[in-house]
Protein backbone atom coordinates (compact mmCIF):
# COMPACT_ATOMS: atom_id res chain seq x y z
CA UNK A 1 0.00 0.00 0.00
CA UNK A 2 3.12 2.41 0.18
CA UNK A 3 4.86 1.52 -2.85
CA UNK A 4 1.37 1.97 -5.14
CA UNK A 5 0.99 5.81 -4.49
CA UNK A 6 4.49 6.35 -5.35
CA UNK A 7 4.91 3.86 -8.38
CA UNK A 8 1.92 6.27 -9.65
CA UNK A 9 2.93 9.53 -8.89
CA UNK A 10 6.73 7.96 -10.62
CA UNK A 11 5.40 6.28 -13.49
CA UNK A 12 3.13 9.49 -14.36
CA UNK A 13 6.25 12.47 -13.68
CA UNK A 14 6.67 11.92 -17.58
CA UNK A 15 2.92 13.51 -18.16
CA UNK A 16 3.42 16.56 -15.70
CA UNK A 17 7.28 17.35 -16.67
CA UNK A 18 7.78 16.75 -20.22
CA UNK A 19 10.78 18.67 -20.95
CA UNK A 20 12.39 16.87 -18.25
CA UNK A 21 11.64 13.19 -18.82
CA UNK A 22 11.26 13.75 -22.45
CA UNK A 23 12.03 10.52 -24.63
CA UNK A 24 14.69 10.53 -26.72
CA UNK A 25 15.53 8.67 -29.98
CA UNK A 26 17.03 5.37 -30.12
CA UNK A 27 20.80 4.92 -29.49
CA UNK A 28 20.95 3.56 -32.70
CA UNK A 29 20.18 6.58 -34.36
CA UNK A 30 23.42 7.97 -32.67
CA UNK A 31 21.81 9.52 -29.17
CA UNK A 32 22.00 8.77 -25.67
CA UNK A 33 18.95 7.27 -23.24
CA UNK A 34 17.57 10.25 -21.62
CA UNK A 35 19.34 10.30 -17.44
CA UNK A 36 15.91 10.76 -16.44
CA UNK A 37 13.67 8.76 -18.48
CA UNK A 38 16.24 5.54 -17.58
CA UNK A 39 16.35 6.31 -13.76
CA UNK A 40 12.79 6.81 -13.92
CA UNK A 41 12.39 3.29 -15.68
CA UNK A 42 14.96 1.53 -12.77
CA UNK A 43 12.88 3.21 -9.69
CA UNK A 44 9.07 1.35 -11.61
CA UNK A 45 10.77 -1.60 -11.99
CA UNK A 46 12.43 -1.46 -8.07
CA UNK A 47 8.92 -0.74 -7.15
CA UNK A 48 7.16 -3.62 -8.90
CA UNK A 49 9.59 -6.29 -7.52
CA UNK A 50 9.23 -4.63 -4.07
CA UNK A 51 5.62 -4.57 -3.86
CA UNK A 52 5.10 -7.97 -5.36
CA UNK A 53 8.03 -9.51 -2.98
CA UNK A 54 6.68 -8.36 0.22
CA UNK A 55 2.91 -9.54 -0.99
CA UNK A 56 5.07 -13.18 -1.32
CA UNK A 57 6.73 -12.81 1.82
CA UNK A 58 4.23 -11.33 4.23
CA UNK A 59 1.86 -14.52 3.28
CA UNK A 60 4.88 -17.01 3.93
CA UNK A 61 6.22 -15.40 6.90
CA UNK A 62 2.78 -15.14 8.66
CA UNK A 63 1.94 -19.24 7.94
CA UNK A 64 5.69 -20.13 8.74
CA UNK A 65 4.61 -18.90 12.42
CA UNK A 66 1.56 -19.36 12.98
CA UNK A 67 0.63 -15.94 12.82
CA UNK A 68 -2.16 -15.83 10.37
CA UNK A 69 -4.90 -14.36 11.86
CA UNK A 70 -8.86 -12.64 10.46
CA UNK A 71 -6.99 -9.17 10.14
CA UNK A 72 -4.72 -10.95 7.94
CA UNK A 73 -7.20 -12.49 5.99
CA UNK A 74 -8.88 -9.33 5.08
CA UNK A 75 -6.17 -6.89 4.77
CA UNK A 76 -3.75 -8.72 3.06
CA UNK A 77 -5.90 -8.87 -0.27
CA UNK A 78 -7.38 -5.47 0.59
CA UNK A 79 -3.85 -4.19 0.08
CA UNK A 80 -2.58 -6.53 -3.22
CA UNK A 81 -5.74 -5.34 -4.81
CA UNK A 82 -5.13 -1.63 -4.32
CA UNK A 83 -1.66 -1.98 -5.51
CA UNK A 84 -2.84 -4.52 -8.52
CA UNK A 85 -5.17 -1.61 -9.46
CA UNK A 86 -3.15 1.38 -9.28
CA UNK A 87 -0.63 -0.70 -11.68
CA UNK A 88 -3.27 -1.55 -13.98
CA UNK A 89 -4.71 2.52 -13.82
CA UNK A 90 -1.12 3.44 -15.03
CA UNK A 91 -0.76 1.26 -17.83
CA UNK A 92 -4.84 2.67 -18.90
CA UNK A 93 -3.42 5.80 -18.99
CA UNK A 94 -0.78 4.76 -21.13
CA UNK A 95 -2.96 3.14 -23.63
CA UNK A 96 -1.54 -0.42 -23.04
CA UNK A 97 -4.46 -2.04 -21.25
CA UNK A 98 -7.98 -1.86 -22.73
CA UNK A 99 -9.90 0.23 -20.62
CA UNK A 100 -12.90 -1.88 -20.39
CA UNK A 101 -10.97 -5.00 -19.21
CA UNK A 102 -10.00 -2.78 -16.52
CA UNK A 103 -13.36 -1.46 -15.82
CA UNK A 104 -14.15 -5.16 -15.29
CA UNK A 105 -11.61 -5.66 -12.65
CA UNK A 106 -12.84 -2.78 -10.62
CA UNK A 107 -16.17 -4.46 -10.85
CA UNK A 108 -14.94 -8.10 -9.96
CA UNK A 109 -12.61 -6.57 -6.70
CA UNK A 110 -15.85 -4.82 -5.52
CA UNK A 111 -18.16 -7.49 -5.76
CA UNK A 112 -15.64 -9.43 -3.97
CA UNK A 113 -14.94 -7.19 -0.97
CA UNK A 114 -18.93 -6.89 -0.90
CA UNK A 115 -19.31 -10.66 -0.70
CA UNK A 116 -15.79 -10.50 1.78
CA UNK A 117 -18.56 -8.29 3.64
CA UNK A 118 -21.79 -9.75 4.05
CA UNK A 119 -19.51 -12.78 5.33
CA UNK A 120 -18.36 -10.40 8.13
CA UNK A 121 -21.62 -10.01 8.63
CA UNK A 122 -22.38 -13.38 9.76
CA UNK A 123 -19.36 -13.98 11.49
CA UNK A 124 -17.06 -15.87 8.83
CA UNK A 125 -13.77 -14.32 7.31
CA UNK A 126 -12.75 -15.71 4.11
CA UNK A 127 -9.10 -15.70 2.91
CA UNK A 128 -7.90 -15.95 0.26
CA UNK A 129 -8.98 -18.72 -2.35
CA UNK A 130 -6.62 -21.00 -4.90
CA UNK A 131 -8.35 -19.39 -7.45
CA UNK A 132 -7.68 -15.89 -6.09
CA UNK A 133 -4.31 -16.64 -5.90
CA UNK A 134 -4.27 -17.72 -9.36
CA UNK A 135 -5.38 -14.32 -10.29
CA UNK A 136 -3.09 -12.37 -8.33
CA UNK A 137 -0.01 -14.80 -10.46
CA UNK A 138 -1.58 -13.93 -13.87
CA UNK A 139 -2.16 -10.25 -13.09
CA UNK A 140 1.64 -10.23 -11.68
CA UNK A 141 2.26 -12.14 -14.95
CA UNK A 142 0.33 -9.35 -17.01
CA UNK A 143 2.10 -6.17 -15.39
CA UNK A 144 5.45 -7.22 -15.82
CA UNK A 145 4.58 -7.27 -19.18
CA UNK A 146 3.32 -4.14 -19.15
CA UNK A 147 6.37 -2.26 -17.41
CA UNK A 148 8.25 -3.77 -19.76
CA UNK A 149 6.31 -2.54 -23.25
CA UNK A 150 6.29 0.97 -20.88
CA UNK A 151 9.69 0.68 -20.53
CA UNK A 152 10.46 0.00 -23.62
CA UNK A 153 8.89 3.28 -25.11
CA UNK A 154 10.09 5.11 -22.15
CA UNK A 155 13.66 4.60 -23.34
CA UNK A 156 12.69 5.39 -26.84
CA UNK A 157 12.99 1.82 -27.97
CA UNK A 158 9.75 1.32 -29.21
CA UNK A 159 8.36 0.59 -32.88
CA UNK A 160 7.83 -2.99 -33.35
CA UNK A 161 9.44 -4.24 -29.75
CA UNK A 162 6.83 -2.09 -28.31
CA UNK A 163 3.79 -2.84 -30.07
CA UNK A 164 4.59 -6.70 -29.79
CA UNK A 165 4.91 -6.17 -26.07
CA UNK A 166 1.92 -4.17 -26.04
CA UNK A 167 -0.17 -7.15 -27.79
CA UNK A 168 1.44 -9.68 -25.10
CA UNK A 169 0.67 -7.57 -22.24
CA UNK A 170 -3.11 -7.36 -23.43
CA UNK A 171 -3.55 -10.98 -24.42
CA UNK A 172 -1.89 -11.85 -20.39
CA UNK A 173 -4.41 -9.03 -18.80
CA UNK A 174 -7.48 -10.20 -21.09
CA UNK A 175 -6.15 -13.66 -19.94
CA UNK A 176 -5.93 -12.87 -15.88
CA UNK A 177 -9.10 -11.08 -16.19
CA UNK A 178 -10.96 -14.36 -17.30
CA UNK A 179 -9.36 -16.24 -15.01
CA UNK A 180 -10.47 -13.15 -12.28
CA UNK A 181 -14.11 -13.51 -13.11
CA UNK A 182 -13.78 -17.42 -12.99
CA UNK A 183 -12.31 -17.02 -9.31
CA UNK A 184 -15.51 -14.80 -8.71
CA UNK A 185 -17.52 -17.50 -9.38
CA UNK A 186 -16.07 -19.73 -7.01
CA UNK A 187 -16.08 -16.80 -3.98
CA UNK A 188 -20.14 -16.31 -4.50
CA UNK A 189 -20.24 -20.77 -4.69
CA UNK A 190 -18.42 -20.01 -1.22
CA UNK A 191 -20.75 -17.62 0.06
CA UNK A 192 -23.70 -19.38 -0.87
CA UNK A 193 -22.65 -22.55 1.18
CA UNK A 194 -21.63 -20.27 4.37
CA UNK A 195 -25.16 -19.23 3.91
CA UNK A 196 -26.73 -22.42 3.41
CA UNK A 197 -24.63 -23.78 6.75
CA UNK A 198 -25.85 -20.74 8.69
CA UNK A 199 -29.45 -21.32 8.12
Amino acid sequence: MVVAPIFFIVYLLPRFFPSIFEVTPPPAEGNLISVSALWTVLILWILFVVAEITDLLDGMIARKRGETTDFGKFFDPFADTLTQITLFLCFVIDGIFPSVLFLLVLYREFCIFFIRNLMLRKGIVMGARIGGKIKTVSYVIAAGFALLASSIQRLGLGGDIYQIFIIIASVVFGISVLIAIISFLDYVSVYRKAVENKQ
